[in-house]
């Protein structure tokens, strides 16, 4: 007769301590409260699971304010800017009493397509943005709704 195994006793039962979390999550930020609140729980979980945090930001493609002739590039690039600070002086502000590993990407197009290309690119095991306070999504779709029906992600949808 065999011995009585634990579960884990020779590293066979599946379960790795330490490792059945999520190594990354990916959280859409576009300065509003709704991404705020949606990158403060991102951050959560990711000091909690001793995951990396992707904070991405998407420069949206305005061609019809582009075409009357704005200037589009430095005022999505200011955006950019403002947010990366602000995540870097939150980030500060709690250094010492939580670590979290993060880093800041920045893309240009449709949000839905480019936060997807991201999340697939880093491996995402969640994606976490911000409910859609426009009117219009109702219609369209948000980017939340768009990226739960793709399918590829466990995403969360902070109101």
């Amino acid at each position: 007769m065999g011995e009585a195994m634990t579960p884990g006793a020779q590293g066979n039962s599946g379960f790795e301590l330490g490792t059945d979390g999520p190594l990354v999550i990916a959280v859409g930020v576009d300065g509003s409260e709704s991404s705020w609140r949606a990158a403060a729980y991102a951050a959560g979980l990711a000091r909690r699971q001793h995951a990396l945090l992707a904070v991405i930001y998407v420069h949206p493609w305005m061609a019809m304010v582009a075409a009357l002739g704005t200037d589009v590039q430095s005022i999505t690039s200011e955006i950019a800017d403002d947010l990366d600070r602000e995540i870097r002086e939150s980030i500060e502000r709690v250094k010492d009493i939580y670590t979290i590993r993060w880093k800041f990407l920045t893309r240009r197009g449709d949000a839905f397509a480019e936060l997807a290309k991201a999340a697939d690119e880093l491996g995402a095991d969640a994606v976490v943005v911000g409910a859609s306070a426009q009117a219009g999504h109702r219609l369209v779709g948000s980017v939340a709704m768009r990226l739960v029906r793709a399918g590829r992600w466990p995403v969360t949808v902070v109101p």
